[in-house]
């Protein structure tokens, strides 16, 4: 049993802070690697974080779960948190999240989907993204972007 099913089985569905890491993996033609999640909505790979790891552990296993890839050097982009990260979810709990924002050029491996979580898994143009993300996930990618403009990417 995951830490936040634990919580949650103490707690309800009264909100919950929870922190978690994204990242956002740049191949070699400078595209963006989505997950086309289950739920229909697009995103970065990512996930919430389990006892005992540090955020950049959690970017790291959440990358290899959900796509099959290992990354290598994590530059920290930003760290995501406040009311606009508010989240209820259909069964009725509440989650503040807090975000670790990572950026990725270095990965390795074969995309390996994982089909609980994933429908599909593609790397999209940074500026051709598709219909359906969800605004978290369109947040941090604008992080990156603000970034780019800066050329601090």
């Amino acid at each position: 049993m995951s830490y936040v099913m634990e919580l949650r089985e103490l707690v309800g569905t009264r909100p919950l802070l929870l922190p978690g890491s994204v990242v956002l993996v740049i191949n070699e033609d400078n595209k963006l690697l989505l997950q086309h999640r289950r739920d229909g909505s697009w995103g970065v790979p990512g996930g919430l974080m389990e006892v005992g790891e540090s955020l950049e552990d959690t970017a790291r296993r959440e990358v290899k779960e959900e796509t099959g890839l290992e990354v290598g050097e994590l530059e920290l982009l930003d760290v995501c948190s406040g009311p606009e990260y508010f989240l209820r979810l259909p069964n009725g709990d509440e989650i503040y999240s807090i975000t670790a924002v990572y950026l990725t050029k270095q990965s390795k491996g074969s995309i390996i989907m994982d089909d609980m979580e994933s429908i599909d898994l593609q790397y999209f143009d940074i500026n051709d993204l598709p219909k359906g993300l969800n605004e978290a996930n369109s947040k941090y990618i604008e992080v990156y972007l603000k970034k780019l403009q800066n050329g601090s990417c």
